[in-house]
C-alpha cells in the first residue's frame, strides 16, 4: 500500500506512543512513510520515534499548539514530499491502531471517490478503570453509515483535504467536525463502518479531568455556532442552546425566585430527573446496560454547567478578540519511558529505517 501515508501526532505519551508506532509498523509496507509530530514532549517520545526510522517533525512551540495545526504540519509535509500519496491515517499518540485497519480504509475510499473520510469503532482501552473512561468508551460508540463528522482517527482522501486547505490550525478543539463541514460543503461525504478501528487511552481518573474536558466541549460548541449556526444545518444551534438554559438559565430563576415564589420556583430543577430519564431512555435503545445508561445520563446532565462555562469562555474571548489557549485535560503517562528500556522490548526493524536525513529533527514550522 505505497498511496498510504500515516500522521502521528502526541506529546509525553511515554508507552502510549510505543504501543501507537508499533501498531502503525506492524501493517504497513517498509516504504509507507510515517511522520510522527511532536509538540514539545520532554520524554523520549522524538528519540524512540528517531529510532524506529519514523520521520519526526518539532514543532516550534513560539506558535500556539492545537492538534489541528500538529495534524496539518504532518499532513503538509507527506504531501508535500510524496507526491503519489493518495491517503493519509491520522492517529493519536495515545491510541493504539488495530490490525487491518488501514486495509479496510483504503478498501472502503477506493469504492467510492467522493469519499473523503472514512473511521471505525474506536474502543477505549480500560473503560472499567473509572466512570469517565467508561463515558469514553460509550461515546466513541457512534452511529454507522454516512455521518456528518468523523473524530481525530480517520482516513482521509489527499485530494479532499488538499481541497479545504485541511485543518484549521486556529481551532483549539472541535476541528474535526469543523473540517467535515468544509468537506461536506464541496460535496464530499464521511462515512463510518462498523469494522474496530483504534484503542484509545483516555486515562482519565479524576472528576476535575471529565469537568475541564466538559468545559473544552462547551467551547467547541459555540464555536460551532459562531461559525455555523447561521448554515442552513444549524450547526450546533441546539447543543448552544441547551447549555445555557440547563447550566445557567434553570438553576439561576429557581435559585434566585425562592423567596419571591416561597419555593414553588424550585420545582423548575425537577427538569433534572426529567432530562436523565430521557437521556437514560435513549441510550437503553442503543443497547446499552442499564447501569451504563444512568451514568451516561447522569453525566450528561452533570455537564450542562461546565458545557456552559465553555461556552461563556468562548463568547468572553471571542468578543475581545483574543488568541484562543488550548484547554488541557490529561495528565502525562504514569509510566515515562526511556529510549533504552523501549528498545529492549521492541524489537527495531532496520528495514523500515529512513535515510540519515529522516532522522534528524526536522524544522518545519507550518
Amino acid at each position: 500500500m505505497n498511496n498510504v501515508g500515516v500522521v502521528v501526532i502526541g506529546r509525553n505519551e511515554g508507552e502510549r506512543l510505543v504501543r501507537c508506532l508499533n501498531s502503525v509498523i506492524d501493517q504497513v509496507s517498509e516504504s509507507t512513510p510515517i511522520v510522527y509530530v511532536d509538540s514539545g514532549s520532554t520524554d523520549n517520545s522524538v528519540s524512540f520515534a528517531q529510532s524506529l526510522g519514523i520521520h519526526v517533525i518539532n514543532l516550534d512551540l513560539s506558535v500556539p499548539f492545537t492538534m489541528a495545526r500538529g495534524r496539518n504540519t504532518g499532513f503538509e509535509y507527506l504531501a508535500a514530499t510524496f507526491s503519489e500519496l493518495e491517503y493519509i491515517q491520522f492517529i493519536d499518540g495515545d491510541c493504539e491502531l488495530l490490525a487491518g485497519w488501514i486495509e479496510t480504509g483504503v478498501q472502503q475510499l477506493a469504492l467510492n471517490e467522493r469519499l473523503a473520510v472514512v473511521c471505525g469503532r474506536l474502543h477505549e482501552r480500560f473503560p472499567e478503570a473509572s466512570p469517565y473512561n467508561r463515558l469514553a468508551d460509550m461515546e466513541w460508540n457512534a452511529a454507522v453509515g454516512e455521518v456528518d463528522a468523523c473524530g481525530g482517527i480517520a482516513m482521509m482522501r489527499v485530494s479532499a483535504l488538499k481541497e479545504v486547505n485541511g485543518y484549521d490550525t486556529a481551532l483549539i478543539c472541535g476541528e474535526e467536525p469543523e473540517l467535515c463541514i468544509r468537506l461536506r460543503q464541496k460535496g464530499w461525504t464521511i462515512y463510518r463502518v462498523t469494522s474496530d478501528m483504534a484503542i484509545h487511552d483516555m486515562a482519565m481518573t479524576r472528576f476535575s479531568q471529565w469537568w475541564t474536558r466538559s468545559i473544552r466541549g462547551g467551547w467547541a460548541v459555540a464555536e460551532g455556532v459562531a461559525r455555523y449556526g447561521q448554515s442552513s444545518e444549524r450547526y450546533m444551534v441546539r447543543e448552544h442552546l441547551s447549555g445555557w438554559l440547563w447550566g445557567v438559565i434553570v438553576p439561576v430563576v429557581a435559585l434566585s425566585l425562592v423567596l419571591e415564589t416561597q419555593g414553588a420556583s424550585l420545582l423548575l430543577l425537577l427538569g433534572y430527573p426529567y432530562l436523565i430519564w430521557r437521556v437514560y431512555q435513549y441510550r437503553r435503545t442503543l443497547g446499552d446496560l442499564a447501569a451504563h445508561a444512568r451514568l451516561y445520563a447522569c453525566f450528561c446532565v452533570i455537564s450542562k454547567m461546565p458545557q456552559a462555562i465553555g461556552q461563556f469562555k468562548f463568547w468572553l474571548n471571542y468578543w475581545q478578540k483574543k488568541p484562543a489557549i488550548i484547554i488541557e485535560y490529561k495528565a502525562p503517562t504514569s509510566k515515562p519511558m526511556t529510549l533504552e528500556s523501549e528498545l529492549k522490548r521492541f524489537e527495531v526493524n532496520p528495514s523500515h529505517q529512513a535515510d540519515s536525513a529522516s532522522q534528524e529533527h526536522l524544522s518545519i514550522v507550518p
